[in-house]
């Protein structure tokens, strides 16, 4: 990630999501569709990993983004 073109298409997923009431957040803590994206722009090797958290009916209820260290 980081061509400006993938961010730009993050921005809006995420902004559908959150438009859609889906909870975001990444390493545990609350954020926007912005704040996710410049977290990927920041961090010179960004890797983060989705994890989707369902409710009852099987709908996207929150989206984590966990960060992953590589060795």
């Amino acid at each position: 990630m980081g061509d400006e073109v993938d961010l730009q298409k993050m921005f809006k997923e995420l902004t559908g999501y959150e438009k859609n009431h889906v909870d975001l957040r990444i390493d545990g803590m609350p954020a926007s569709p912005m704040q996710i994206v410049q977290a990927h722009v920041v961090c010179e090797d960004p890797a983060y990993m989705r994890d989707y958290v369902l409710n009852e009916n099987g709908d996207i209820k929150e989206l984590w983004f966990t960060s992953i260290e590589s060795n």
